[in-house]
């Protein structure tokens, strides 16, 4: 009898049986709600592009494709609930791995003891369940079985992936806008060194280890000492990251390397436009990370403390990430004081690949966007869980695991903010080659169009199909437009050499 009252009221609470008035309310309010977030974010496009803010611009783009990808994702669990729904296991396998540990413990259960336990988990008594299932549980009722996956576990989950893509779009927003505001704080920096810069005058021959920039990374550090030079550049990240004479000498090698022949390069816009353009990176949820999400739900399992364990990777990550970025303002000290005793005019490092982990900076932007993101699942997780099963649910762990979460959130989040990223921007330039952000937008796109010209002459040239006259019209450019064409290449692969 308890099934066939369940079976009615599920009738009953079907769309064909629901006053159409209430239809009519529910779905204009989803649609206002979604057509107001539709226009807030094509106006805030609007804006970026009046501002010639086109890196932001398109970072925001890419937190459209995110919404519809998490759209799709809904779509999926909604059609395939059904599925789901039809999907029986036995009973003894509901006995394993649960995030909230059961009162009979691991002892064998009947079919019904355990579909009770499973519905009893999700706060559902077993006529609540059967109300809302109707037929389909049922389905595995009348097997000896429970179904797969709950219905109201399925909304859940709709609920924490959504809360989950948003709160890393907040996170990584925020943590750039506060990177940002820190880095502005060097412009002033630049204003100094573009009204100092002077002609070729006299160069006077200065001692190495007179210079600032020397004395600063070798203050306490013996030349060979590995070990004090790591953990100088441990302790530098939380204090003073970056000197006026780091940026000084950083912004000094990249211009003689990159462009010698203009000592006044606007050396802090190209960096932020560069950081700029990594933002668009950052802001993504790949692929890689909704596997760790995956990995990470499959061991929250009751009395390991997962969340708490895996809340400090990111930290021990973020801390590693900032030693090397010192590290190599280090190694770039060392390495002039190691070749020169006294130097001719401006001290001037050598910005190298080698520096880098792999011989690639990139590497860089890869661990803090898994950071941001790592960091972004925790909070998430944290108020996933107090909003739908509240602070006292056995999933939330106890207070002495969910403390030492929520402040190392805390930390990584400023450290991320005010110190990586910052040191990333800057340090980042160290490398062999520099990005294409070292162009205005229009010059950009003028050597995009120069790079697809000359790649497909290439491609005429390898395959024979101009023959002579190929290379007679070859010969027939000057060597500054081959020159061009050939940076141009470089640049839409992303970077260029300097020479």
């Amino acid at each position: 009898m308890a099934g066939g009252g369940g079976e009615g009221e599920a009738e009953a609470s079907a769309l064909e049986f629901t006053p159409t008035w209430i239809v009519a309310v529910v779905c204009s309010l989803i649609v206002l709600i979604s057509l107001a977030a539709e226009r807030c974010l094509h106006y805030l496009g609007k804006t970026l592009k009046g501002k010639n803010q086109k890196a932001l611009f398109e970072a925001l783009l890419k937190v459209k494709e995110e919404l519809m990808l998490l759209g799709f994702i809904s779509l999926l669990l909604t059609v395939f609930q059904g599925a789901l729904q039809r999907t029986c296991i036995p009973p003894g396998w509901t006995s394993y791995m649960l995030p909230c540990q059961n009162a009979g413990g691991h002892a064998k259960m009947s079919p019904s003891e355990a579909h009770d336990m499973v519905a009893g988990a999700l706060g559902l008594t077993h006529r609540r369940l059967l109300a809302e299932n109707g037929p389909r549980a049922q389905h595995c009722q009348k097997k000896g079985e429970v179904p797969l996956l709950s219905l109201e576990a399925l909304h859940q989950l709709h609920i924490f992936i959504f809360i989950l893509a948003i709160a890393h779009v907040i996170f990584s927003v925020l943590t750039m806008l506060l990177g940002s505001a820190r880095i502005r704080q060097w412009k002033h920096w630049e204003d100094e060194i573009q009204k100092d810069v002077t002609g070729n005058g006299p160069r006077k021959v200065t001692h190495v280890h007179q210079f600032e920039f020397i004395r600063e990374h070798f203050k306490g550090i013996g030349r060979d000492s590995t070990v004090l030079s790591w953990l100088h550049s441990f302790v530098k990240q939380f204090y003073g990251s970056v000197t006026k004479s780091d940026y000084t000498t950083m912004r000094l090698g990249f211009i003689m390397t990159h462009c010698r022949g203009n000592p006044k390069f606007d050396f802090h816009r190209y960096m932020v436009r560069a950081l700029e353009a990594d933002f668009k990176k950052v802001v993504g949820i790949s692929w890689y990370l909704w596997i760790f999400v995956v990995v990470f739900m499959l061991l929250n399992v009751n009395g390991w403390h997962t969340y708490f364990w895996i809340s400090f990777i990111p930290l021990l990550l973020l801390l590693a990430v900032g030693t090397k970025l010192e590290h190599v303002i280090t190694q770039l000290a060392h390495e002039v004081a190691e070749k020169h005793s006294a130097i001719e005019g401006d001290l001037v490092v050598n910005p190298s690949d080698e520096h880098f982990w792999f011989g690639r900076p990139r590497i860089v932007l890869y661990l803090i966007h898994f950071i941001l993101f790592q960091n972004a699942f925790e909070i998430a997780f944290f108020f996933w869980i107090l909003t739908t099963y509240g602070f006292n649910s056995c999933i939330m762990d106890h207070v002495p695991f969910i403390v030492p979460r929520l402040v190392v959130g805390a930390i990584i989040q400023l450290v991320c903010s005010y110190s990586t990223l910052p040191l990333y921007a800057i340090v980042t330039q160290m490398g062999t080659f520099f990005k294409k952000e070292i162009f205005d937008e229009h010059v950009q796109q003028g050597l995009v169009g120069w790079a697809q010209k000359a790649k497909k002459r290439k491609a005429l040239k390898n395959n024979g199909a101009s023959g002579a006259a190929g290379s007679t019209n070859g010969s027939s450019h000057p060597s500054a437009r081959l020159e061009l064409m050939r940076r141009a290449v470089a640049l839409e692969e992303g970077s260029s050499g300097g020479d």
